[in-house]
């Protein structure tokens, strides 16, 4: 029986997060879903908050800036730098909280991520493993919300993929 539900495995000494989820669509969807701006802006957002992308260029190099928008209407800007893509099957990034026009905001933790796509005999399955350069902007992170956040926005990406 196959477990849709998200685990994270937690590693402060470490610095590091990892966190494994399947899903019941095929590699290629769950790919779109986490590189094409329309689909991500459809799920990225713990509810009621909403992705909103400001601009994308989804290769090596290239930049995604989007805020999330709170219930009361207020935004907060992100911007993720991509580093490595191998198309369909993994790719890094790093993250950061900015202001609207992608300068990063001082004092913040930076995100990196590596995202592994693979085929499991249901669906799919991505394994997220996220470092972090101290075990204080980790700890930050998970203060703010971040575990709740992250699975319900993979949630919302299982909605997304049953329609």
């Amino acid at each position: 029986m196959t477990n849709y539900e998200t685990v994270v495995e937690k590693d402060l000494p470490n610095k590091t997060l990892h966190v494994v989820r399947e899903f019941k669509g095929t590699v290629e969807r769950v790919w779109a879903a986490w590189t094409q701006a329309q689909l991500l802006d459809q799920w990225w957002a713990p509810r009621p908050w909403k992705a909103v992308t400001q601009s994308m260029d989804f290769k090596g190099g290239g930049v995604w800036l989007y805020y999330m928008q709170g219930p009361e209407g207020e935004p907060h800007y992100c911007r993720v730098d991509f580093a490595e893509i191998d198309p369909g099957k993994s790719f890094r990034a790093a993250s950061n909280f900015c202001d609207e026009n992608g300068n990063i905001t001082a004092g913040m933790p930076t995100m990196y991520w590596h995202n592994v796509f693979s085929a499991t005999e249901t669906g799919s399955k991505v394994d997220v493993k996220l470092s972090f350069d101290d075990q204080a902007s980790l700890e930050q992170i998970l203060q703010m919300g971040f575990e709740g956040g992250f699975k319900m926005g993979l949630s919302n990406l299982d909605e997304l993929l049953a329609s």
